[in-house]
């Protein structure tokens, strides 16, 4: 049953890990709440300090406020921490113009969530246990839900190993995501020391320059004068490559495809829209 709850007894869901803007998407959406209403109904759950926690609805919440309204018509379930993070997880992962930092947070919060729920062992057990390996894990369990592999989900994951300034960089694109990955493995008194590298040189790391970075440090010799060396090379161009992988394709086509059928289908397809676009262009 959808009810209207006053905007001052609901509250953020802990750790929130997305965002809420005051930009052209919101805009629009106060202006539809102005016109409309709220067409889609928030969904809570009560608080044992009173009120309501927001699990889904929190840019709806901030529209109703920039639009002047009292109260966000709402959905009250009594859900588990675990339960309430998926959910919220779920419901906002697929928008549009998620930051980099978003995405890796809100995916350590549903696999955490996840792997309380399941009972799953500890760190240290799956570590030791020979047969883990072949186990379904959770962050492929994540990837197969996003239409991605499970190496995806952690490499995402890892971004949350990054100090803050590191994240700021990946997420204004100062910083790409492939590198971010490498960065991420160095220690935090190795990533402030990037950090001012960066600043002090102009100039972000390459892919090859991040895995030598995180090459020397697995190794004890990553320091000020290896980084410097690093940073002030001339970069390599690097070739521009499209990879996709079996994960990502194997959606489209029928379980009986090969990958050799895969790629004949996607060379015809490719070749039938070339031939579209060049009659496209002649008319």
């Amino acid at each position: 049953m959808v009810v209207p709850i006053p905007l001052a007894e609901l509250h953020p869901f802990p750790n929130h890990p997305f965002k809420v803007r005051d930009d052209d998407a919101m805009k629009e959406t106060m202006e539809s709440v102005k016109e409309y209403g709220v067409l889609t109904p928030a969904i809570v759950r009560p608080r044992e300090a009173g009120g309501y926690e927001i699990v889904a609805g929190h840019r709806r919440k901030h529209a109703c406020e920039l639009a002047g309204l009292t109260a966000l018509p709402a959905l009250v379930r009594n859900l588990d921490d675990d339960t309430a993070t998926i959910l919220m997880v779920d419901s906002n992962i697929q928008r549009e113009n998620i930051l980099p930092s978003e995405r890796a947070q809100a995916y350590k919060m549903k696999l955490e969530a996840i792997k309380r729920r399941a009972g799953r062992r500890t760190k240290e057990a799956e570590n030791n246990s020979p047969n883990y390996s072949a186990n379904f894990r959770s962050d492929d369990e994540i990837g197969a839900a996003m239409g991605m592999s499970g190496d995806t989900v952690r490499n995402y994951i890892s971004l949350t190993q990054l100090v803050p300034e590191l994240q700021q960089m990946v997420d204004d694109k100062r910083i790409a995501v492939t590198p971010a990955y490498q960065i991420a493995a160095l220690k935090p008194e190795e990533q402030a020391l990037l950090v001012e590298t960066i600043e002090s040189e102009q100039a972000t790391p390459s892919v090859s320059q991040a895995q030598r970075m995180k090459k020397l440090s697995q190794s004890g010799e990553l320091n000020e004068d290896t980084m410097l060396s690093i940073m002030s090379a001339e970069k390599k161009p690097e070739v521009d490559k499209i990879v996709l992988t079996g994960d990502t394709l194997r959606k489209y086509f029928p379980r009986s495809y090969t990958p050799r059928k895969m790629e004949e289908t996607i060379i015809k397809l490719l070749e039938a829209w070339q031939k579209k676009r060049q009659r496209s262009q002649e008319r």
